[in-house]
């Protein structure tokens, strides 16, 4: 497990709490309007100076009293088979615990939700399920592979997400809420209403502002976001599927 990040300060990363985050590298997704290519690509990976995960820990030793949670994002952080541990150690120093996801491991997810290890989840929902696979970046990757082992893999892929929202709509342990990022040529506004659609009935469900600049896809560095009032439009028709629904910065 490579901690390629710090924040050490955050008071909008997890809702009601003052917190730091640390960027775990590595991710099996390669959505191209990512902001963190350095904690994606293999190749940016080596730019990204690695934090000693003692020198991590001292920090929160120090600041014990000042912050109230750690949010665990990347890359994807469940790829790591050490982040049980990870999360032990910290719930071991008082901290609250929030994961940033994309639900690609429900096996992992259940596991540190199973073992009170998480107080809150945010699981990004990329697309509506017949986008899924270009959204996040492995459409043209998958094909490949050919056919037959596209479908496989793609299909298993779809069956991790729906696992992972299925989980948490019906666990009571953690606290949780389902986010996308409303990026300009990769969804609509026909998109959201049938991401809104799939996933309610829900809580909390939140929009994102896409923000360019170093992507993961160099072509989505400049692309400009969707104006303010188309995504606040969009907004106001989904919002009767949820509890609570809002348009956030991402």
């Amino acid at each position: 497990m490579q901690i390629g990040g710090l924040q050490k300060l955050s008071l909008i990363d997890y809702p009601g709490k003052l917190a730091c985050t640390v960027f775990l590298v590595g991710c099996p997704f390669r959505c191209p309007w990512c902001y963190n290519p350095r904690m994606v690509l293999p190749e940016r990976i080596q730019e990204q100076p690695e934090m000693p995960i003692k020198d991590f820990f001292a920090f929160l030793k120090k600041r014990k009293g000042a912050l109230d949670g750690v949010v665990l994002g990347g890359g994807e952080p469940t790829i790591n088979p050490e982040l049980i541990d990870l999360c032990r150690a910290i719930r071991k120093m008082g901290y609250n615990i929030k994961l940033d996801t994309n639900g690609s491991n429900p096996s992992m997810l259940k596991n540190l939700i199973k073992n009170n290890l998480l107080d809150y989840v945010a699981m990004d929902v990329k697309a509506p399920k017949e986008k899924y696979l270009m959204a996040i970046g492995l459409g043209d990757r998958l094909a490949g592979l050919g056919e037959t082992r596209s479908k496989i893999w793609g299909d298993k892929i779809l069956e991790n997400v729906q696992e992972s929202i299925d989980f948490l709509k019906q666990n009571n342990n953690v606290d949780y809420e389902f986010r996308t990022t409303v990026v300009p040529g990769i969804l609509t506004r026909e998109d959201i209403f049938k991401i809104a659609r799939w996933i309610s009935p829900t809580k909390k469900y939140f929009l994102q502002d896409f923000q360019s600049g170093d992507t993961v896809d160099a072509k989505f560095e400049y692309k400009k976001p969707y104006e303010r009032e188309n995504l606040l439009e969009i907004l106001r028709l989904i919002q009767p599927f949820f509890e609570t629904c809002e348009l956030r910065a991402d």
